[in-house]
């Protein structure tokens, strides 16, 4: 079966053909944006050294399942080729063979056999994970370490962790990989937008007005003043750790709700402008686009939930909501993939890696950890359907400085002429997709009746008023009061809201339960003497030891309900 190849995809494969027979180096790097076909583009290189029989085995290492049945099918269907998919010990090297980077630690002996016994070729898809040596990094460098060749992927090379990658090094001021220019191929975003394999893309810092009750001290929070901070009733060392806690982002994943009674989401909260614009924006795109989704990344399972019920509310249908508590993620996944469902609420498990081209608008509420992650992010909503496909993606964010510094390097990549989007004038039809004025309510071809578009009001906060408002207004259009949330935080919870540690995002919550259990943990390990849990222990942050004994606890406890 032949195969069009995009013009960068040929040259790289072309490139990293040629690397290989000079023999300089083992390992050839492919740096390109998100959505731009990495994956393709490996899998013809790999089938081409197999054609040549310079390898006899492929071994593929990506983020997560989802990625790694992904993987699989794309393989097979260049190469003609069965790839196994292995999570637990490997038992037939007959196969090539695709696993998460979670599972090379667990599978070290298998990769060292095969790499051994057969000519293999290593693909190491979205190379960020590899640096973690804290988790599987080394155990990467072990287990291929005799393998022939190495293909490295990745969409976003830049780190600014700081931590030392197997294969490669960070160059201390950019933050890039180092790596020779002869081995490399770049196609950064700018490039691969316009080539047309990305689409453009338009970010929005959501800022909005805040009452915080500090202590008993109100507090205003906006995004043209920052925070006013009364340097008389607070410590002056103080002002500046109250002014970077009590923020955007911070509000941002506190979720509130009705009467605070734990249940009932809040249309005047902040999420839920957020998702307002989110929504707006992704009805437009729909005028062009009618199969185009949205994506929700929110920084722990209580916001995703908390932001699944504001969508139910503001759109009146049901997401689908994945996370690490939620059962068949993977089905879920492909059932929205290929579904007309509006919205897709998740943690962490979409933000790379996944292919759902249809997503157009995302609503992005992680901490911003890393650059690396922030790419990752967006690489979900750029990918394009195809020569045909012109819209834009947006990408809705709380104002935060990370954010901006982020967004502005995005867009730094893009041509001018991609910065600015233009007015939609006319719509799609989704039945016989002929063109329509924006404002026709039915296809005078087919007769598809297009749907009254859905607002959700909110109420006055004066109860003297009590005038409907739709959920976007910051102030009500009868009586002028303002939509300011009523936003509570003591002192304590404001310095302190949770850490990053290891590029690991970890909620309050888990680095309370750490504290409480990490001596009595290290004090059961050690009384162990297990060599590989000392080493573990050494590797995993203090801080994340909480997470791992909640979800050890609930695996065991899910295994003998089962």
């Amino acid at each position: 079966m032949a195969f069009k190849l995009r013009k960068w995809q040929e040259e790289a494969v072309n490139k990293s053909l040629n690397w290989f027979e000079n023999k300089k180096d083992k390992k050839f790097l492919i740096n390109a944006a998100p959505g731009s076909g990495k994956t393709f583009c490996a899998t013809v290189i790999a089938n081409e050294l197999i054609k040549k029989n310079e390898i006899e085995r492929v071994v593929v290492i990506a983020p997560m399942k989802e990625v790694v049945k992904k993987w699989s099918q794309d393989f097979h269907t260049i190469t003609g080729r069965n790839m196994m998919k292995f999570t637990g010990e490997i038992e037939d090297d007959s196969f090539d063979i695709c696993a998460t980077w979670h599972a090379v630690e667990g599978l070290l002996d298998g990769f060292q056999h095969i790499c051994k016994k057969y000519k293999t070729l290593i693909i190491c898809d979205e190379h960020h994970h590899a640096a973690i040596a804290a988790v599987w990094g080394e155990g990467a460098g072990k287990a291929f370490f005799d393998s022939k060749y190495v293909v490295v992927l990745t969409g976003t090379p830049i780190r600014t962790s700081g931590e030392a990658p197997i294969w490669f090094s960070y160059s201390p001021t950019s933050g890039k990989l180092v790596h020779p220019q002869e081995g490399t191929y770049t196609l950064d975003y700018g490039q691969a937008v316009d080539y047309g394999y990305c689409r453009p893309i338009t970010f929005h810092r959501h800022e909005g007005n805040f009452d915080v009750h500090l202590n008993n001290e109100s507090l205003a929070v906006s995004g043209k003043d920052g925070v006013d901070v009364d340097e008389k009733k607070f410590p002056k060392k103080l002002v500046k750790s109250i002014q970077n806690s009590v923020n955007f982002y911070t509000l941002a994943r506190k979720p509130i709700y009705v009467n605070d009674d734990g249940v009932t989401p809040d249309i005047n909260s902040y999420q839920s402008t957020m998702l307002q614009w989110g929504i707006d924006k992704l009805e437009d795109v729909k005028l062009r686009t009618p199969e185009a989704g949205g994506l929700v990344i929110a920084p722990s399972i209580k916001v995703a939930d908390y932001m699944a019920k504001l969508l139910e509310i503001l759109t009146k249908e049901k997401p689908i909501l994945v996370h690490t508590e939620t059962r068949n993620t993977e089905d879920k996944i492909d059932i929205f993939r290929k579904s007309k469902k509006n919205w897709l609420v998740s943690v962490a498990m979409i933000s790379e890696g996944v292919d759902i081209p249809r997503l157009r608008v995302l609503v992005y509420l992680p901490n911003p950890q890393t650059e690396l992650s922030f790419r990752q992010a967006i690489g979900r909503v750029v990918r394009t359907l195809g020569e045909e496909d012109e819209s834009r993606a947006y990408c809705v964010m709380p104002l935060h400085e990370k954010f901006v510094e982020y967004a502005r390097r995005v867009l730094s990549e893009m041509s001018p002429k991609y910065l600015s989007e233009q007015i939609v004038k006319n719509k799609i039809c989704p039945s016989c997709r002929i063109e329509l004025k924006k404002d026709q309510k039915v296809c005078p071809e087919c007769s598809f009746e297009f749907p009254a578009k859905k607002t959700t009001y909110k109420h006055c906060l004066n109860d003297q008023c009590a005038a409907l408002n739709p959920v976007s207004a910051s102030t009500c259009g009868s009586c002028g009061e303002s939509f300011h949330i009523k936003y509570k935080i003591n002192l304590a919870s404001a310095f302190r809201d949770g850490v990053i540690a290891n590029e690991l995002d970890i909620s309050e919550e888990d680095v309370q339960l750490a504290e409480k259990n990490f001596e009595q943990l290290r004090k059961d390990f050690l009384e162990e003497g297990d060599p590989q849990m000392l080493a573990l222990m050494k590797k995993v942050p203090k801080e994340a030891w909480g997470k791992i004994a909640k979800y050890t606890q609930k695996w065991f406890s899910d295994k003998e309900e089962k």
